[in-house]
């Protein structure tokens, strides 16, 4: 194409592209007019007004996030047609609907992602827009057939790589490669594991897998949500903004330190304890807790009553504890049974000792007012009261599971491991989580409480349908104070009786605020990121989010640094879905430059040798380095790195063994990407066995451009490529 010929086609796409813009906030506008009429409407019932705001909202926060990059190419076809890709769908309401963008994840949009010069898919020529908020800087054409196109088609990707990192991970919505687009939009119904080493993208491919899933799915999942479960805070922050980039807002981020409402939960078990309760035999062990708080009295417990002393012996305990055992309820629950049992013991010996010589069981009427007195006088003595609760007491997961974990002899009550004692029974980490997950349905509800709290409820929402009618009253007062219109439109908002029926009926937060909070809430899809650090325990957890059993799995054996992980995907998932899941891999290194994942690669070959470390796709000419320094000097090195790095644009870490100052543990930098790493005393990170490997691998790899190494002792063997 000619300078002239390219100008004249960059300045059509410009035309056309801000026409796109014209009908985006059109779309926009129509959707907020919409929204606020919703918002003030009285037509159908509460109910289906908070559905249409809901959707209303839904659709207007989907429009406000695709400003940027909302048309990323073309495609062009053999037989002459044109297709514009974008971030979302767009269509000519004039002209039978015709699409004048379409949504990546169309099927007609594929070929924009699959199509090569070898492989063609009936298309001419790919171009790839370059934007920059809503202008069209220019464009890269890919023409299929022509010597050199792939290079050129590959020039988006290359610029995309090569590009400094900012705050948070960027989609890669306008260049997806073909082996990532396959498992975006593949259809299995259950279990789907992406494996890859750093850098393939595995993260990304998984968040752009559930924004098609939304897309193709939206009916049957979006009532539900997503759940996204990543390891630490600062990943789910570095990957918050993908989804809402593409449109999608209603998932929920959390990491296995969050999974119990109420619990943000970040402090971490030693390795040893670790790998005991993320194992499935803490099961028996919580069971066996349990158990062991259902107690038989060692003395009979005496009961004064008006008329008589009873007592609850060993005896009538068990029967009564065998019984609330059989029934099959969670323990919480089973204590009426239990209750039940001791009571009708009571007062059967009670009536036959208050009636004895003169009340036979014929005599019904009187048995039964015998029997209802006494049942008054047992459930107001504070002593029945206490020996319920000493022999059958009601537990809630934290107060039973603290009390364990803080005592060796419940400890050793329970089968468990004295490894897991501590001090502070309260003192909470990540792998006490699925414990106390756990232990809600070992334990179930407690009904007063459950009883106690609807009460509550009730009288708030009653205090809010009476502010409802305050408001209203208060506007009949001010009615010729008000301006006309802005009366008649307050009324449309503010029937008293319909305000009260929002209050009192329908639960206005967001599906992430709902879902967020509800212990009993399921998803639809539940995506795992760094699953290879999960436990047994921990997936127990997450299935029963998920009765479904749809997940996206993603991780990298290689890089396991839990004692409780996963050694075998297939061992991890076959007990909940045999036969369900399929395995994906990622083998080409998007991120790592070739320089820095030689180096890499010699330390995943010393600790995992049959692995085979991803291959880069590009290289950047840019040496990885390595200098000794003293204890004395090495706080000045850091610095003057922290201070070079300052001066360039993009990002930048230092990663160390802790305790080292100015450093930050591998371990928190898993998933995250920077443009400069500074790795200190790799010889310390290493000296944590099989785990230090795995570290030093995670903190070698997250560099996207330059790599740096501060080391006291000499360089462990497998960095000895970065000799001089």
């Amino acid at each position: 194409m000619s300078t002239q010929g390219h100008e004249e086609e960059l300045r059509s796409e410009r035309e056309y592209v801000a026409g796109l813009y014209t009908r985006l906030d059109a779309e926009r506008a129509r959707v907020k007019g919409e929204y606020q009429a919703a918002l003030g409407g009285t037509g159908g019932t509460a109910m289906e007004r908070d559905v249409e705001v809901r959707a209303l909202a839904r659709e207007s926060r989907r429009l406000d996030v695709v400003d940027n990059g909302l048309c990323f190419g073309r495609l062009d076809s053999l037989a002459g047609e044109t297709s514009y890709i974008g971030r979302i769908g767009l269509f000519d309401e004039e002209n039978d609907y015709e699409p004048v963008l379409l949504d990546w994840r169309a099927p007609a949009a594929r070929p924009f992602y699959t199509a090569t010069a070898a492989t063609p898919e009936k298309m001419r020529r790919r171009r790839q827009f370059h934007t920059h908020g809503r202008e069209l800087l220019g464009f890269t054409d890919e023409v299929f057939g022509r010597p050199g196109g792939d290079a050129e088609g590959d020039a988006a990707l290359l610029a995309a790589v090569n590009a400094p990192r900012g705050e948070g991970m960027r989609d890669i919505v306008a260049t997806i490669q073909s082996e990532q687009d396959e498992i975006i939009r593949h259809e299995h119904p259950g279990v789907l594991v992406i494996e890859g080493g750093p850098g393939t993208g595995k993260t990304v491919v998984a968040l752009h897998r559930v924004a098609y899933l939304l897309y193709t799915q939206r009916e049957r999942m979006e009532r539900h949500g997503v759940l996204v479960v990543g390891p630490n805070s600062a990943f789910l922050h570095h990957i918050g903004r993908v989804l809402p980039s593409l449109g999608e807002t209603d998932v929920v981020f959390m990491t296995t330190g969050d999974l119990v409402p109420g619990k943000h939960v970040t402090a971490e078990d030693g390795p040893e304890a670790t790998r005991l309760k993320g194992s499935l035999k803490m099961l028996d062990v919580l069971k066996a807790a349990v158990a062991d708080r259902q107690r038989l009295p060692e003395e009979p417990v005496l009961i004064d009553l008006a008329d008589v002393t009873v007592r609850i012996d060993a005896e009538t305990a068990e029967w009564a504890r065998d019984e609330a055992r059989k029934s099959g309820l969670p323990h919480n629950e089973a204590r009426g049974t239990f209750t039940d049992i001791v009571t009708y013991v009571l007062t059967e010996r009670a009536i036959a000792r208050i009636g004895r010589g003169w009340l036979s069981r014929d005599d019904r009427d009187e048995w039964e007012r015998l029997r209802k007195d006494l049942l008054k006088e047992l459930a107001e003595s504070e002593t029945f009261t206490a020996a319920l609760d000493d022999l059958w007491p009601i537990l809630t997961p934290e107060s039973l599971l603290a009390t364990l974990l803080s005592s060796s002899e419940r400890l050793r009550a329970a089968g468990a491991d004295q490894a897991l004692l501590r001090a502070d029974g309260e003192a909470w980490t990540v792998s006490d989580m699925p414990l106390l997950d756990e232990l809600v349905d070992l334990l179930g509800r407690d009904k007063a409480e459950d009883k106690a709290a609807e009460m509550a409820l009730a009288r708030e929402k009653k205090a809010e349908a009476e502010y409802a009618e305050g408001v209203f009253d208060t506007m009949k007062l001010d009615r010729e104070e008000m301006d006309e219109d802005i009366m008649l439109s307050a009324e449309n908002l503010l029937f008293a009786d319909e305000l009260a029926d929002r209050f009192v009926e329908h639960d206005t937060r967001s599906l992430v605020e709902r879902a967020s909070a509800d212990r009993d809430w399921t998803y639809r899809h539940v995506v795992v990121d760094e699953a290879q650090e999960l436990s047994e325990m921990d997936w127990r957890v997450l299935m029963r989010r998920c009765p479904n059993r749809s997940f996206t799995v993603v991780g990298d054996l290689a890089q396991r640094r839990s004692e409780a992980g996963a050694r075998s995907w297939d061992a991890m998932l076959k007990p909940y879905v045999p036969g369900r899941w399929v395995y994906r891999s990622l083998t080409v290194n998007y991120r790592t430059p070739a320089e820095i994942m030689a180096v890499a690669a010699s330390v995943l070959a010393e600790f995992a040798p049959e692995v085979r470390a991803p291959e880069s796709v590009r290289s950047n000419g840019v040496r990885p380095w390595a200098r000794q320094v003293d204890a004395e000097s090495l706080a000045g090195a850091i610095e003057e790195f922290v201070k070079d790095e300052a001066g360039r644009e993009g990002t930048s870490v230092v990663i160390g063994p802790p305790g080292v100052p100015g450093t930050v543990p591998a371990s928190e930098t898993k998933g995250l990407e920077y443009d400069a790493v500074l790795v200190v005393d790799p010889e310390r990170i290493l000296a944590d066995g099989p785990r230090g490997a795995a570290e030093l691998y995670v903190a070698l790899t997250r560099a996207t451009q330059r790599l740096g190494v501060l080391h006291e002792a000499p360089l462990p063997p497998a960095l000895a490529g970065l000799n001089p």
